[in-house]
């Protein structure tokens, strides 16, 4: 389009960004600015009005994180639904001629929904062809009950894709589904008791549900610390037959990595004790820096270690499919008892996700997230490199969905959580780590787009420090 050409008041107490962002919100609601218009470009209006490209990108930015407007990749700025922003109310007769809404229909479209979240991430066109060949091909296989152990497609799927990704050494008959990790770990929890595995081991700090999940199943739990290089072996339980819960390529939340030495280390420890590893490889594929560390399960001859995987981080969040591969002895001990359970994650989805890897959409898909996902991680970086380094300090994790975020401040860590989420940014207390003067959070910077990531971690400093 033609570029706008502002009414800018050098001398007013408003900053030029805002008059700019108040100025095309108001076009925006009076319809002066009609939906899906484009807008020139930052430079374009950043010329034609005198004033600097960051001036005009700051004001783009607020009028998105707002929903005034929309970026569209590689085609740029445009007006969003104003209606949906506009306050508006109904006169009398339109209240009369409005069609009625049933209430279940209405309780269903007031559902919360995340404030903020990236349509890059993940491409639903491409699920819901996998989804249509499900109602379409698979009609038989909805009319009957889930596998216990998760639909054969899927685990046969999954078997190819963690030999080639993972170096993991299993077939489909080794792997169990299940509707997240802790409902999987509490499967094993039941197995491993009947083989007279009595306690476990976790790192600290380290992933909390976990924990508590053996502990909810009456494992004695030992906190074990973590070092530079994962784990300290020395440290962990000799003589008693013992369940270690380790996520060796990503530590969480300090992203160590563990390296193969210490990995093999590991493995003997459990083959001496005559216990077994729990490896949780959560979103390990998502490594920016080198290639994905191969998971520890394809060093062990000897059954001894269990791996954990999950979907939802590659996915998206509500898709609550997870998996684990259990060595022969304990696949057989579920064989026998799987009467017992019940299928807990949703048939057609399984079968939907076994034609999604099988058209190779899976492969593309996390080749795509590691770029996406790399270039959040080297803003955010970048973003908090400029703020006070002596209050706010960004552990740098080169792989997954967040990183680890060192907050010098007065305020409690449930503060400074609620404080993020007032902005619409995803961040849980490491309160392992936290002590009082220093607060540790985990910021899940991955689902905010990245026009938008500058703009919300100033305003969080900003915040931070005392201002609005």
């Amino acid at each position: 389009m033609k570029n706008i050409v502002l009414e800018l008041d050098n001398e007013s107490k408003e900053k030029l960004y805002y008059q700019i962002y108040s100025s095309l919100k108001n076009d925006i609601l009076s319809g002066t600015l009609e939906q899906g218009t484009k807008l020139p470009s930052l430079r374009k209006l950043a010329e034609g009005n005198g004033v600097s490209v960051t001036t005009v990108e700051t004001a783009y930015e607020q009028l998105l994180v707002e929903g005034y407007i929309e970026s569209r990749p590689k085609s740029g700025y445009y007006v969003a639904d104003a209606a949906s922003a506009r306050p508006y109310t109904t006169s009398a007769a339109e209240e009369q001629a409005a069609p009625e809404i049933p209430d279940d229909k209405r309780r269903i479209a007031s559902q919360e929904r995340p404030c903020i979240y990236d349509t890059e991430s993940f491409d639903f066109a491409k699920w819901k062809k996998c989804m249509n060949r499900v109602f379409n091909e698979c009609e038989h296989l909805l009319q009957t009950e889930a596998d216990p152990k998760g639909e054969p497609s899927l685990r046969q799927e999954l078997a190819r894709y963690l030999y080639q990704s993972r170096g993991a050494k299993c077939n489909a008959e080794q792997i169990v589904i299940g509707a997240g990790s802790q409902q999987l770990t509490m499967q094993l929890a039941k197995i491993l008791k009947e083989l007279g595995v009595n306690n476990a081991a976790t790192e600290i700090p380290g992933y909390g549900p976990i924990r508590n999940i053996l502990e909810a199943e009456g494992f004695p739990v030992t906190g074990v610390p973590v070092q530079e290089n994962g784990i300290d072996i020395e440290k962990l339980p000799q003589g008693e037959r013992t369940l270690v819960y380790v996520n060796p390529s990503n530590q969480f939340p300090s992203g160590a990595v563990m390296p193969v030495g210490r990995r093999y280390e590991l493995i003997n420890w459990a083959e001496t004790n005559d216990g077994y590893i729990l490896e949780d490889d959560y979103d390990s594929e998502l490594r920016y820096r080198g290639k994905p560390i191969p998971a520890m399960q394809g060093l062990d001859n000897n059954g001894r270690v269990i791996y954990l995987g999950s979907f939802s981080s590659t996915l998206y969040a509500s898709v609550k499919i997870s998996y684990m591969v259990l060595p022969p002895e304990l696949a057989e001990i579920f064989d026998r008892n799987k009467t017992k359970y019940s299928q807990t994650c949703s048939k057609a989805e399984q079968l939907c996700l076994a034609f999604y890897m099988s058209e190779g959409y899976y492969y593309r898909h996390i080749k795509k997230l590691r770029r996406l996902y790399a270039s959040k991680l080297a803003v955010a970086m970048d973003v908090f490199a400029q703020t006070d380094g002596d209050v706010l300090e960004p552990v740098d994790s080169k792989s997954g969905m967040a990183l680890l975020l060192k907050i010098k401040s007065e305020k409690t860590v449930g503060e400074i959580c609620r404080m993020a989420d007032s902005l619409g940014m995803d961040m849980r207390p490491v309160s392992d780590l936290c002590t009082d003067s220093t607060k540790v959070v985990y910021f899940y910077f991955y689902r905010i787009p990245e026009a938008l990531l500058k703009l919300l971690i100033r305003q969080f400093a900003a915040k931070l420090n005392g201002g609005r």
